[in-house]
């Protein structure tokens, strides 16, 4: 999910300061960044590390001398020195936050086991924001200076879907007050209103105040040629015909014929017309021109409301301006949030509604099919991952460490374990093993998906931007070896079975009609259940109840190790400054991007705020309201479960596509938009190492938590789920773990060993469409 950008990254190395090569500073195209920031205290302070050797040391700030040009600045303190002493500076990481709540969930982004998360948590100062951001949130009540022609792709498109039925409308309606008699001043407005709608762009509706000398008349005697004191041009004709007094407008029978037979037809118009320009969404602000004028120009009084078109040649208008447009679509309204939310997550909130709707009144299918009802639950699946994202993040940045770290456990991975269970649960009950296996082809296709997919994907498109990006590769190599571990552990009792197993064949037969030739055999598979299950029960059973007890271990002392006893590997501090130190250039040795500098590390830690540029926090959702919205989305989340596993029988029986490829496609990578959308937002920016860390924190959990809780469940509700799985999702695991650290050894990338894991990741895609169905299925 989309927002504005994330605050800048940069590094100090001893006392100059570049940018990072893992994680520098954010660098967006025109109008996709928050713009040039005010003058900021980073002119004057700059964070100084004393400590080179990566503890916890003094921090503090230095006074800068002025700036003064290049050429007759003296040297800087790393121009001084060799490359040999270059090679000692230990490089930091410095994240600029506006707030405290900001800054703590900056730095959760880089704690393991927490969730990465995008968007901003609180409100972004509104003096910080660009120009073009500013737009966004606009009333379209703002003249602007002569922007060249209005004749664009975008405004002509506003012209074929809605502009010209519109327009039109106003029409028919002008025509029907007319007829009226008493509502012939409506009339004259929408005759205006309908060449405005027509092109509203470079015209501007403002609402004018009736001179004093026609509010104190029940009549007007204004002659063609009186003009206006307060905008120094005729009077609009529709004061000609007669003006009532504000106090005793509403009581004339002329309102009345118009709340009765005008209004009520324009603002259906309206509000089909903004709800469809909001779904689309980067026609918003044609949704905020029609709600605007179905909620003020239409109430106005006529004689109050003055159209006109606005020219290079004339004065300012005086009185307060309600609609004035210039284009009809604007591309940058996918950052546009509604108190925090993006609004693509908004667009699709009504999508669970209807979802939850059909799936539980219509359940005899005499709306839509099943084949409609699991794709409504599937992509409902979505929004809600971002709310329960967003709420997690919400907390975790409002809570110490300990909060965040059981509410990230909790949750973290709700929305994979409740379609996991509940598919379990209909399997157990319905004798069916294909729900089993189902289960299994999604956890491999979750595995393979975010150890070669998603940052391989966050790779090329990162790469088109950034023609090399380095991460942390000790970090990374944290997360690597987890999986090596994690995946080890998962398929040692499948590794297990195969060996002690009895390959038992469904149909043989004699190829060669000799009883000592070869055989054909048909529906092979290893069973464990040779007299009377001793091998399953006495041997692959305690061996998956103790690996499903040692990788949660594995994870916690993960946790600990990073977290704890070797924090300095995310050495990450936080400051509120706005942006880079002056000297960004330095020797070739701690230049950016400079081969032979030391891997940089990284502490978490957040530096105090310069007095008098604080800003106080403004947290979009409060902690109990990030509660509920979790409680609520879960919730959700666990019916949209229960009616894909509801209606995916049919999908399963009738399609003619491998099982196998529905588990590790659809089922898997669904739920994980968000975060492929987060990876992706990271590496734009720059900052791969989130990207990758996204993916290794997600198959981490697969294997070290929930394939764990699944196998603790079926403890206490015996289902058909065994951790043995097939021989194709055993050797595409391990292949992806291994292609995955050879790609991370170096610690940099580009698109290309991107773009090879993304290659590698769809042939393992053919190889699952073409393979045959799991047996059971």
């Amino acid at each position: 999910m989309a927002s504005e950008g994330e605050p800048g990254l940069r590094r100090c190395c001893c006392c100059c300061t570049q940018d990072a090569p893992d994680v520098p500073k954010a660098t967006e195209p025109p109008g996709d960044s928050d713009g040039p920031r005010r003058g900021s205290l980073c002119d004057r302070h700059c964070v100084t590390i004393n400590n080179v050797q990566g503890d916890l040391g003094d921090l503090g700030c230095h006074q800068h001398r002025p700036r003064v040009p290049p050429a007759l600045s003296p040297p800087s303190c790393c121009q001084q020195h060799s490359d040999e002493v270059c090679e000692s500076c230990v490089v930091k990481t410095t994240l600029t936050a506006e707030n405290v709540v900001e800054a703590n969930k900056l730095s959760n982004n880089y704690k393991f086991g927490f969730k990465k998360w995008k968007s901003h948590v609180t409100a972004r100062p509104w003096e910080d924001r660009s120009e073009i951001v500013k737009e966004l949130y606009s009333d379209l009540n703002v003249i602007r200076g002569s922007g060249g022609s209005t004749v664009t792709c975008g405004n002509v498109l506003y012209l074929l879907l809605f502009g010209w039925w519109l327009s039109l409308l106003y029409v028919l309606v002008a025509a029907t007050m007319f007829v009226t008699i008493v509502g012939a001043s409506y009339g004259w407005l929408c005759w205006d209103l309908a060449g405005y709608f027509l092109w509203p762009f470079g015209k501007v509706i403002q609402k004018v105040e009736v001179p004093k000398s026609r509010r104190a008349l029940g009549t007007c005697e204004a002659g063609a040629g009186e003009s206006s004191a307060l905008l120094g041009g005729p009077v609009p004709r529709r004061w000609r015909p007669w003006c009532w007094a504000d106090a005793r407008y509403w009581q004339r029978a002329g309102a009345v014929a118009w709340l009765c037979l005008g209004y009520p037809a324009l603002a259906l118009a309206h509000g089909l017309v903004c709800v469809t320009a909001w779904l689309l969404i980067v026609l918003i602000p044609v949704a905020k021109l029609s709600a605007r004028a179905a909620a003020r120009v239409l109430l106005l009084p006529p004689e109050r409301v003055l159209v006109r078109r606005l020219r290079m040649t004339e004065v300012p208008l005086e009185g307060e301006v309600i609609l004035c447009c210039y284009r009809a679509v604007n591309p940058y309204y996918y950052k546009y949030a509604v108190d925090g939310i993006n609004v693509f997550a908004v667009n699709l909130l009504p999508l669970v509604l209807v979802t939850l709707v059909l799936g539980y009144v219509d359940s005899h299918n005499h709306l839509t099919s099943s084949p409609v009802k699991f794709t409504l639950a599937l992509l409902s699946i979505m929004p809600l991952s971002y709310y329960i994202g967003m709420a997690i993040a919400s907390i975790s940045a409002q809570s110490n460490f300990a909060v965040g770290a059981v509410v990230n456990a909790t949750f973290g991975s709700i929305t994979e374990l409740t379609f996991y269970i509940t598919a379990l649960i209909k399997g157990s009950r319905e004798g069916n093993r294909c729900y089993a296996e189902i289960v299994k082809s999604a956890l491999t296709g979750t595995l393979v998906g975010c150890v070669l997919f998603v940052p391989g994907l966050c790779m090329v498109i990162g790469g088109i931007r950034h023609q090399e990006q380095r991460f942390n590769s000790r970090s990374a190599g944290v997360s690597s070896a987890l999986l090596f571990l994690s995946v080890g552990g998962v398929f040692a009792p499948t590794l297990f079975s195969k060996v002690y197993g009895k390959l038992v064949c469904g149909e043989c037969h004699n190829v060669t009609q000799n009883p000592l030739g070869h055989y054909l055999c048909h529906n092979c598979h290893f069973d464990l259940m040779e007299n009377n299950g001793t091998l399953y029960y006495s041997h692959v059973q305690p061996l998956v109840y103790t690996v499903s007890l040692l990788l949660p271990a594995a994870y916690l002392i993960g946790l600990f190790f990073t977290l704890k006893t070797h924090s300095h590997i995310y050495d990450i501090h936080i400051s509120d400054c706005h942006s880079e130190c002056p000297q960004t250039a330095g020797c070739p040795g701690c230049g950016a991007g400079s081969s032979h500098h030391p891997r940089p590390s990284h502490r978490l830690s957040a530096l105090p705020p310069v007095p008098g540029h604080h800003h106080s926090a403004v947290v979009h959702w409060s902690r109990w309201r990030a509660l509920v919205i979790l409680l609520l989305s879960t919730l959700c989340m666990s019916a949209c479960a229960d009616l894909a596993t509801e209606h995916i029988s049919p999908i399963l029986t009738n399609s003619t596509i491998s099982q196998y490829f529905i588990g590790v496609t659809v089922l898997a990578m669904v739920p994980e938009l968000p975060e492929i959308v987060n990876g992706i937002q990271f590496a734009l920016q720059n900052n791969l190492s989130l990207s990758i860390e996204i993916g290794n924190c997600i198959a981490v959990q697969v294997c070290m938590l929930q394939i764990p809780i699944l196998v603790l469940f079926t403890i206490f509700y015996p289902t058909n789920f065994t951790l043995v799985f097939s021989d194709l999702h055993v050797y595409a695991s391990m292949f992806s773990v291994v292609l995955m650290n050879y790609i991370f050894m170096d610690g940099k990338c580009d698109y290309f060993q991107g773009t090879v894991l993304v290659m590698v990741y769809f042939i393992l895609l053919a190889v699952y469409f073409f393979a045959p169905s799991p047996s059971g299925c």
